[in-house]
């Protein structure tokens, strides 16, 4: 079953069980999905989903931060319960140590020696992460092996 399935399955759980949270986050994804679908004139794959849903929950991480700038304890636990409900649509994340291991194998498949050559690397590394990690840790990882 695809994420967007999924997504569209457990809104009507959420409406059925009366999960507000759950019902207000999962409609947002869903409206999200939509609105890309319509800019780019074509049907999300997964991998696309799966991405726009991480990015919702870094937009809900940086919020947090921001709340906790301005002692907003309300706003703090809403955004966590939000990313509670995000997390169950995200694949099992990515152990640091694996990730590593694949960047070090794309650096040594790509002949890359200098940061000029992370382009290459990510090109190599993004198919096989498929959104089991974070872009920015990804490339975080990527820049320093190369800088080493």
């Amino acid at each position: 079953m695809d994420t967007k399935t999924k997504l569209n399955e457990a809104m009507k759980n959420a409406m059925k069980s009366g999960d507000e949270v759950g019902k207000r986050t999962i409609r947002m994804v869903i409206a999200a999905i939509k609105q890309a679908e319509v800019d780019r004139q074509t049907t999300l794959d997964d991998l696309t989903v799966t991405s726009l849903i991480q990015k919702e929950v870094k937009n809900r991480r940086e919020a947090i931060e921001e709340a906790k700038k301005a002692n907003r304890p309300d706003l703090i636990s809403g955004n966590e319960d939000e990313i509670k409900v995000l997390e169950e649509f995200l694949p099992k994340a990515m152990p640091a140590e694996e990730l590593r291991a694949l960047v070090e194998a794309a650096i040594a498949e790509a002949g890359a020696s200098a940061p000029g050559d992370m382009g290459k690397v990510m090109k190599i590394v993004m198919p096989k992460v498929a959104g089991r990690a974070p872009n920015d840790m990804i490339s975080a990882t990527v820049k320093e092996l190369l800088t080493k």
